[in-house]
């Protein structure tokens, strides 16, 4: 099994990268100096590398405006370079690493998003990551439907609040509670899945 994971020098990225390790699977888990999701020559250099891929988990993102003010935060340049990582990155890995997947049978794609995503549930603050989240939601929903057809699953995750520098260190599960499921999502993720975006426990998440 070939699996890439964006941002997969620490956090979740690191523990997914050991668990598929330690299944035997070959494993590129790039950090950003490796895999800068900001640059799309060095997205496409990287995966041009790749002559076939069972699983892309589009994992890799940053969280820059965290704990700004509505009337003083969120200049413009955190905007951008939010959505080049968090959102136009992930897109760019995707499409860079298409003739990969495209070259297995079965090939899936796991985007992490958040529940911070979420539109019925908008307590407010963290307007950068929340809005670039959403995004990538929606990209990977309308992913789904145009790779199904390649036989490729696309599905998008809330990886849980988890105890890491992104998480801070009072969020509610640990990075091996995190990793075990997702791990369990990736296995059951399928054509019959593709589109769904659930927890890192397996619940539907709301949108």
């Amino acid at each position: 099994m070939d699996v890439l994971i964006t941002g997969g020098t620490r956090g979740i990225g690191a523990a997914l990268a050991a668990r598929f390790a330690a299944r035997g699977a070959r494993v590129l888990a790039p950090g950003r100096k490796d895999l800068p999701m900001e640059e799309p020559a060095a997205i496409r250099a990287y995966c041009a590398r790749l002559s076939r891929l069972d699983l892309l988990v589009c994992n890799a993102g940053i969280f820059p405006d965290a704990g700004q003010t509505l009337d003083t935060g969120f200049p413009a340049d955190d905007w951008a370079q939010a959505f080049a990582v968090n959102v136009t990155g992930a897109f760019l890995t995707i499409q860079a690493c298409l003739p990969a997947l495209r070259a297995t049978d079965g090939a899936k794609i796991a985007i992490m998003s958040s529940q911070m995503a979420s539109q019925d549930r908008a307590p407010g603050g963290s307007y950068i990551y929340r809005a670039s989240k959403a995004a990538v939601l929606n990209v990977g929903r309308n992913l789904s439907t145009d790779l199904q057809p390649d036989g490729i699953a696309v599905g998008i995750y809330h990886p849980g609040w988890v105890r890491t520098d992104m998480g801070g260190g009072t969020a509610d599960i640990s990075v091996d509670e995190s990793a075990d499921g997702m791990m369990a999502r990736f296995d059951a993720l399928s054509l019959t899945t593709t589109g769904e975006f659930l927890t890192w426990d397996g619940r539907p998440h709301p949108y």
